[in-house]
């Protein structure tokens, strides 16, 4: 399974970029829980901390394709250094907000600046691998890799910013984020040698969201980025409600362990089958892993279930990233990468608040119904639009390879 990855460093200043961006995003599975264990801890209210987590949310995901398209124009270092250190300061500013007890708009301006500060990481990653690889078939193994990665991320920093919240200092969850993204940002930032070349104005015209297919994903991912705001902040609740609110972070890594797990095999596996094809059955997968959280009432079990229900997850992602690639001209890549942060990033915002709702008026164990309807609108969307993902390459995939 593993061999497949050892390939992809061979080429110079690979590991450099890599270990940057992932110090540099390991909060984006640590911002969003550690804002809420420290507004629902000062303020009693599922409700408030999910609505200041949903507007951080909301700002990145309206700033983030702005940042990929001057990305594209002006590179990735001009552009990252000066948003992560303002991002840093905002975050201060909420901290400090909310220790001295400042009024609520104090606590959503702070969180916006936070937000719309916040880069697409992630996103610049990938487009250095798209540079380096082209379309080779590596390309879909070095994918696969940084959603491994990605989920490596979602496993360790749910567990540890809980830990540190609830065991040391309310506080020392979000300044390890703040630490990490500052210094793995700006570390990535000075890796000259690999980044992507820039494009002149006059080459981009347009916009990746008026692609059919790009529309089509975006609209997937929202529904699939609900289900991840809601479920990161109702297992917090659930945890609280059975007694052991320290163990959110566990029960939360292990739904991203689930995902981790499938991302190796998958990204080991040469595949036949159509993109297009992968996609609109590992959405159908995860609809179907989450039904039996619906019915369950002991974390034990709950963390066994939200494995399972984690399988589904990076492969849905890798392919979805593999179908923008093919989708996107290249001098657009970086903005059309950030639309899917941005999908998920709204999702995660109306999952977030929606759940906090919810959870405040029916409990834990019934808002994640929310959850699940949401991931049946991501198979409704998915199917119903699916030939718009029609790509010359999975049109002859789907010529050729047996449907396996």
């Amino acid at each position: 399974m593993v061999g497949p990855y050892r390939d992809l460093f061979s080429a110079p200043g690979t590991r450099g970029f890599v270990i940057a961006g992932f110090v540099g995003r390991m909060p984006m599975s640590m911002l969003g829980i550690g804002i809420v264990l420290l507004i629902s801890a000062l303020t009693g209210s599922y409700a408030t901390a999910g609505a200041i987590s949903a507007t951080v949310a909301i700002a990145y995901a309206v700033a983030a394709p702005l940042s990929g398209r001057l990305v594209d124009r002006f590179g990735q270092a001009r552009v990252l250094m000066p948003l992560v250190l303002l991002h840093g300061a905002a975050l201060i500013v909420l901290m400090l907000c909310t220790a001295l007890g400042a009024p609520m708009w104090a606590l959503f301006l702070s969180a916006v600046v936070v937000g719309g500060a916040a880069t697409s990481l992630g996103s610049m990653v990938r487009a250095r691998w798209s540079h380096i690889l082209g379309r080779s078939a590596k390309l879909h193994t070095a994918f696969s890799f940084e959603s491994v990665a990605d989920e490596v991320i979602f496993v360790a920093g749910p567990a540890l910013v809980t830990g540190l919240t609830t065991l040391v200092n309310l506080y020392a969850g979000l300044i390890l984020a703040l630490v990490s993204t500052v210094v793995g940002t700006v570390a990535f930032s000075l890796q000259r040698g690999t980044e992507p070349p820039v494009r002149p104005a006059h080459a981009q015209s347009g916009s990746p969201i008026t692609i059919p297919g790009v529309a089509l994903l975006s609209c997937v991912f929202l529904a699939m980025g609900a289900v991840f705001g809601s479920v990161d902040l109702i297992t917090v609740a659930f945890a609280e409600d059975h007694g052991a609110k320290a163990a959110s972070g566990l029960l939360l890594g292990s739904f991203a362990g689930g995902s981790m797990v499938s991302g190796l095999w998958y990204g080991s596996r040469h595949w036949r089958i159509s993109l297009r094809r992968r996609f609109t059955r590992g959405i159908a997968v995860f609809a179907a892993g989450l039904t039996p959280i619906l019915l369950i009432g002991d974390i034990k079990v709950m963390a066994i279930a939200l494995f399972f229900a984690g399988l589904a997850i990076s492969p849905t992602i890798i392919t979805g990233y593999a179908l923008i690639e093919r989708l996107v001209p290249g001098h657009l890549l970086t903005e059309g990468m950030s639309w899917v942060s941005t999908a998920v990033g709204f999702g995660v915002a109306i999952g977030a608040w929606a759940a906090g709702r919810l959870t405040d008026a029916f409990g834990a164990s019934n808002a994640y119904a929310f959850s699940f309807v949401c991931a049946l609108l991501a198979v409704a969307i998915g199917l119903g639009g699916s030939t718009l993902l029609r790509t010359p390459e999975a049109g002859h995939a789907e010529a050729t390879s047996p449907a396996t």
